[in-house]
């Protein structure tokens, strides 16, 4: 769930802790060349045009709208490509809404849409769960299909179960992420024969409530384990250099370190003050890179997910219920990934990541 390498965000009242918050989750960076929406609509990247009406009948090709964290972010990026190929072959068409990062901007994007009636089906992948809760309310009170996509929309973070009534969730569980966090770092543990084993975990933003639920997971999960302990909790952040300054940190504290968790971009900073040390990384992140890392054999595991699959998934959802389906409302996305998105080096034998950071 990143801020500032994933792009800037416009800061919008109590919004914008909540944008950060998603940011730092989906683990995501930069896409070079990328453009940003404007207020209102927004710019659409459109997959294709069609004439029909968004009411037409089960048969007529449906129409997706896709809310996005921005263009300019490779997650949401794959996430697009997923649906866009989805609807490609599934009789509908799809459009990219860029809110560039910005939540509000993103919440006015959606309540446009409603009075546009021309979409079936809103994937809304959101900056901020909690303050979108009031235009899904209402693109559901329209008629429309809504699949919040990896984002917990709502206040709860514990749950995959829909926060506003009529939504299908296909989400990341920020507890249950955490919570295999943990449980990695102590695999990481048992692998080195050590007790003690002395942990660090690098948390994302201590001021994001969902950072702290993932965090609080994490931590129980750590503490739980017998010969574990969590010796240093420090803020690592979504950057190679945060992560680079809070591994400086850790270690002027507890230079015999056994085990580092932290964001996929914290880890590949730490990575650089701890080489050649024998310390483990266990990362929050699927892009290509942290596969490769898993895989090579520099990081112990990270926690994967297949953001693409995900897209196409939640397009399927919402088309299949806008066509008269029965879906099932309440999904997590680890059930797309291997191992339940515990991502050893086992289980990401021949996996390649769908994103790159």
């Amino acid at each position: 769930m990143h801020i500032r390498k994933y792009g800037q965000i416009r800061r919008t009242g109590t919004a914008a802790g909540a944008a950060a918050a998603i940011l730092a989750l989906s683990a995501a960076c930069v896409a070079p060349g990328s453009g940003s929406g404007a207020a209102g609509a927004g710019t659409a990247a459109t997959a294709s045009q069609g004439a029909q009406s968004a009411q037409g009948d089960a048969g007529a090709r449906k129409r997706i709208a896709f809310f996005g964290f921005a263009r300019a972010n490779a997650f949401a990026v794959a996430t697009w490509n997923g649906i866009e190929e989805q609807a490609k072959a599934d009789n509908a068409t799809a459009e990219f809404f860029d809110p560039n990062f910005d939540a509000q901007t993103q919440v006015q994007q959606i309540q446009d849409a409603v009075t546009s009636k021309r979409f079936d089906v809103f994937v809304v992948q959101a900056n901020d769960g909690a303050a979108v809760v009031p235009a899904l309310k209402q693109a559901v009170a329209a008629g429309i299909t809504v699949v919040a996509e990896f984002t917990p929309v709502g206040t709860a973070y514990d749950t995959t179960r829909s926060q506003v009534p009529g939504v299908i969730t296909l989400v990341d569980v920020p507890a249950d992420n955490g919570r295999k966090l943990g449980e990695l770092g102590v695999a990481a543990c048992r692998s080195k024969n050590l007790k003690p084993c002395k942990v660090a975990y690098l948390e994302g933003l201590k001021s994001l409530p969902l950072d702290n639920s993932r965090t609080e997971a994490a931590v129980k999960a750590l503490e739980a384990a017998d010969g574990v302990e969590l010796v240093s909790r420090v803020e690592g952040g979504y950057t190679r250099e945060s992560g680079r300054k809070a591994m400086q940190d850790v270690l002027q504290a507890q230079p015999d370190v056994d085990v580092v968790i932290g964001s996929s971009q914290a880890v590949a900073g730490a990575e650089s003050v701890v080489k050649g040390t024998g310390v483990l990384l266990v990362g929050n992140g699927g892009s290509r890179q942290a596969v490769k890392a898993v895989q090579d054999g520099r990081w112990f595991a990270t926690y994967y997910l297949p953001e693409k699959t995900a897209g196409a998934k939640a397009a399927e959802l919402g088309l299949a219920k806008a066509r008269g389906g029965q879906v099932q409302e309440a999904n997590s996305e680890t059930a797309l990934a291997p191992n339940e998105g515990k991502g050893t080096k086992e289980a990401l034998a021949g996996v390649t990541g769908e994103y790159d950071e």
